[in-house]
């Protein structure tokens, strides 16, 4: 792997590729001081992770994993590591046979120092609660998995999810899930290190209600056609929103590139 940009006079070997440490990866990937933004009391930080081929793919045969590689799951691996929740769709949920985080050893002192558990919590957006409750996803979760719902959900499916050992989290008024409702209520948890994998439903409503503070995307040398979803897909903005370019690295013809919120704090 190489870093392509930022490239600074205190990184001399930044244009030689070389295999990197989870370490480095998780000082490239390393959250923004929330504590010491332009909020006192501090606040969330919600970025994204998501892959795409060159022609704007989000994924081959309804799954991400195709148009993926190595460095880009240890890439995903880090960026779970870091986060205090890992936020989903349900449809990505039963596509990708989700299963709970697990603790890593490699990054086990850096949560320890940063105040978090062995592992992040998953949390499912979910109007319907229709997922199996039999899954490792609630059966085997080193914390209880979450499920964000709207105050419409059908009751039985609250019950049935609540005696697997979830909890539920009302973040909406109707059938669906506010996005910022949801992100608040995670924070109100303590998960202000937000992370969320998609699918591209899911990202677009997040998209579309302003809540995205960062977005990882792997830029994947493949091509695939078809009619595969974009990363994000629904409703749209009013108006684009401008993200600014934070660092790209390279490996294998792979691009993983980094970019935030215009006017947000930089990483740390």
């Amino acid at each position: 792997m190489r870093r392509l940009f930022p490239v600074t006079d205190q990184t001399p070997a930044a244009a030689e590729s070389r295999e990197w440490s989870l370490a480095e990866l998780a000082e490239a990937y390393a959250y923004p001081d929330l504590q010491h933004d332009a909020s006192p009391e501090g606040r969330s930080w919600l970025r994204a992770n998501m892959v795409s081929s060159l022609d704007g793919a989000a994924q081959h045969d309804g799954r991400s994993e195709p148009i993926s590689s190595a460095a880009d799951m240890r890439i995903f691996g880090t960026l779970r590591a870091l986060a205090d929740v890992v936020v989903v769709g349900a449809e990505t949920v039963r596509a990708e046979g989700y299963r709970p985080a697990r603790a890593r050893e490699a990054f086990a002192a850096r949560r320890e120092a940063a105040g978090q558990g062995p592992a992040p919590a998953i949390a499912v957006v979910s109007a319907s609660l229709e997922l199996d409750f039999s899954a490792p996803l609630f059966t085997q979760p080193l914390v209880p998995t979450l499920l964000l719902t709207g105050a419409a959900a059908p009751p039985e499916r609250v019950r049935e999810a609540e005696r697997a050992g979830a909890e539920v989290i009302v973040a909406g008024d109707g059938t669906g899930v506010e996005p910022l409702r949801a992100v608040r209520a995670l924070a109100e948890r303590g998960l202000t290190r937000q992370l969320t994998e998609g699918g591209p439903r899911l990202l677009g409503q997040l998209v579309a209600a302003g809540v995205l503070d960062e977005l990882c995307l792997t830029v994947s040398p493949m091509l695939t056609a078809g009619n595969a979803q974009r990363i994000a897909g629904g409703p749209a903005p009013a108006v684009p929103e401008r993200f600014a370019l934070d660092s790209i690295l390279e490996e294998d013809g792979f691009l993983f590139t980094r970019y935030r919120r215009i006017g947000e704090p930089a990483p740390a």
